[in-house]
């Protein structure tokens, strides 16, 4: 694929937004563009999650789902890159739910609601699906704060599972990014917080996506 040019919006959270590096500059969105020449759009908001939330969080920017925000997305993007997960593991309320959900208050059925939203909008441009990274204490089955109703592997099997449905692509980041904060060495160079990557860890964010869509 020709990226030169192209323009590509990118649904987030904290990651996308930028939390952890030094300027906004160093985001991964803002590299593409500095370094290929890419038209990119970021539309990260820290702490926002896929599902809705039943009950209203502390902060209400973390209620702005990735369902609501997709009307807010350019209607003359060439690519939607969808980066989101984490944050439904670590303190959404929504339960996981079945296959067979499409309701946005269980995670599978807020995720046929995002995908099927997205299509319908952007029926001939290419969606693709970034799983979560991986951060520290992601085998507690109770997540982070107790609540949670399985392992943050569990939803990244989810995100595969609906995406597959759909016939989308999904660059997988929990398998391939080599990020992996419980190994201490990676988290001083890249994830110093555990969760959320630093500069040297958006240049690898950044190489990962241009190699991902270079080759398609």
């Amino acid at each position: 694929m020709e990226l030169l040019g192209q323009k590509i919006d990118f649904l987030g959270d904290s990651i996308t937004e930028g939390h952890g590096t030094s300027s906004m500059n160093l985001r991964f969105t803002e590299l593409l563009s500095s370094e290929y020449g890419i038209l990119t759009v970021n539309h990260g908001i820290g702490g926002t999650r896929i599902a809705r939330q039943r009950t209203p969080s502390q902060y209400p920017d973390h209620d702005k789902d990735f369902i609501s925000r997709v009307p807010e997305l350019d209607s003359d993007a060439d690519v939607i890159m969808v980066f989101g997960g984490t944050n439904d593991w670590g303190h959404g309320d929504a339960p996981l739910g079945t296959m067979q959900d499409r309701t946005p208050y269980t995670f599978y059925g807020a995720l046929h609601t995002l995908y099927t939203s997205l299509i319908t909008r952007f029926p001939d441009r290419l969606i693709v699906v970034m799983t979560p990274l991986h951060r520290c204490n992601e085998c507690d089955p109770n997540g982070p704060f107790g609540k949670r109703p399985g392992t943050l592997k569990d939803y990244v099997n989810i995100i595969r599972e609906v995406a597959e449905y759909y016939a989308l692509p999904v660059l997988d980041l929990y398998k391939d990014s080599g990020l992996q904060p419980d190994v201490p060495v990676i988290q001083q160079l890249y994830v110093p917080d555990g969760l959320h990557p630093n500069d040297a860890g958006h240049e690898i964010l950044k190489n990962l996506i241009y190699s991902y869509l270079k080759n398609r």
